[in-house]
């Protein structure tokens, strides 16, 4: 089993948020309508983004520290307002979520959702809390994906414009992507082993001893898989449900390869095929293989065609970061968002603020609102501003 850590960068994230602190005294520092942001909330978030940065970039995280560190109480900010419009149009991430936890699940070979629960208990880490902070993602996304997204427009003139002026850019060798089902030609507790194995001697061994009762087993259900595919079926789920690989759970995703990295035989029974193409079971020493070409891309400067796609994807991320500055902007003109000097919003508008303010109590919860509401708990006192 694939060793289970949370520690990668969307859950250090989360790890972080979870640290809570009772009998402490605690700074609002920003409201946001009836929410409330304080200044441990803003550290935590602080913390978090130069964990993942760290991560992601180990070699230069300072430097692209000093340039983000400014924006983490608007990030925090917008993200409210986010959360607000996602309930207002009832959008609750909820499904998303459940997929995202399994998707963790099974690429951590975890048999159910509560031995992912009772993992993360291991680690420290609140699970509830845990999955409010993917649900909180995946709403934020998903309402700037409906408000703004859906709304930018791409045409074939610009993906011509863009592969015109960057396709020297694009110059490559021929590489292809590929999908496997592997059905192993060995019984279930013997595939189980060699996957533990580093010994290429004990492998060979293995191959000698092959019962001809399995192979031919084996055979007939890569044949029947094939039938399968070529009547329909989505090779991802037979992937998941069929393949010995370890490449499984994932629906058999096996990466990209430059003409020249792959066996020949299997050079030659896939790089004439065509994205969505698969080839006949292939016999090889583990059993029997399908390939599935996800991708393939031609040498030199590809046509325009096969990089459409990705053309396409990059025009939509210059057009959304701009789009969705607006689109926030807008929430906060809406919306009542009051900062306390020595903070800087660097997302603030000329017009932020220029609400009715809300009321807060002595408590520093708003008048009429639960603590539960802002996610802090009862004990925690604070500085009101």
């Amino acid at each position: 089993m694939k060793k289970f850590s949370f520690i990668s960068v969307a859950l250090l994230i989360c790890a972080a948020a979870l640290v809570h602190a009772d009998n402490i005294v605690d700074e609002i520092i920003a409201r946001v309508n009836d929410q409330i942001i304080t200044s441990s909330q803003l550290q935590r978030a602080k913390d978090s983004r130069v964990q993942e940065l760290k991560q992601q970039f180990p070699n230069d995280w300072q430097t692209r520290w000093t340039a983000a560190q400014k924006d983490v109480l608007r990030e925090m900010i917008d993200e409210q307002l986010l959360l607000e419009k996602g309930k207002e149009l009832g959008i609750t991430g909820e499904t998303e979520t459940i997929k995202q936890l399994d998707k963790m699940r099974q690429e951590m070979g975890l048999p159910t959702m509560q031995a992912l629960e009772d993992e993360a208990k291991k680690q420290g880490i609140s699970f509830e809390d845990y999955k409010e902070s993917i649900r909180t993602r995946v709403v934020t996304q998903q309402v700037i994906g409906q408000e703004v997204g859906s709304k930018i427009h791409i045409t074939n003139e610009e993906v011509q414009d863009f592969y015109n002026k960057h396709s020297q850019e694009m110059v490559g060798p021929e590489e292809i992507t590929l999908s496997e089902i592997l059905v192993s030609t060995q019984p279930k507790t013997q595939v189980d082993k060699n996957a533990q194995q580093q010994d290429t001697a004990d492998k060979t061994d293995d191959q000698k001893a092959e019962d001809p009762a399995q192979v031919a087993k084996a055979e007939a259900k890569a044949k029947f898989i094939y039938t399968q595919l070529k009547t329909g079926a989505k090779f991802d789920d037979l992937a998941k449900k069929e393949s010995d690989g370890p490449t499984a759970a994932q629906g058999g995703p096996l990466g990209t390869f430059k003409k020249g990295e792959l066996a020949k035989d299997f050079e030659d029974k896939t790089m004439s095929l065509k994205p969505g193409e698969f080839t006949e079971p292939i016999r090889t020493k583990q059993g029997f293989l399908i390939l599935k070409v996800d991708a393939h891309r031609s040498a030199g400067v590809p046509p325009v065609k096969e990089v459409e796609d990705k053309i396409r994807e990059a025009i939509y991320s210059q057009k959304l970061e701009p789009a969705a500055r607006a689109y926030l902007a807008k929430l906060r003109e809406q919306a009542y968002i009051e900062v306390k000097s020595g903070y800087v919003d660097t997302g603030a508008t000329s017009n932020q603020g220029s609400n009715h303010p809300v009321m807060i109590a002595a408590n520093g919860q708003p008048e009429g609102q639960h603590s539960k509401n802002s996610g802090l708990k009862k004990k925690k006192k604070f500085l009101i501003f």
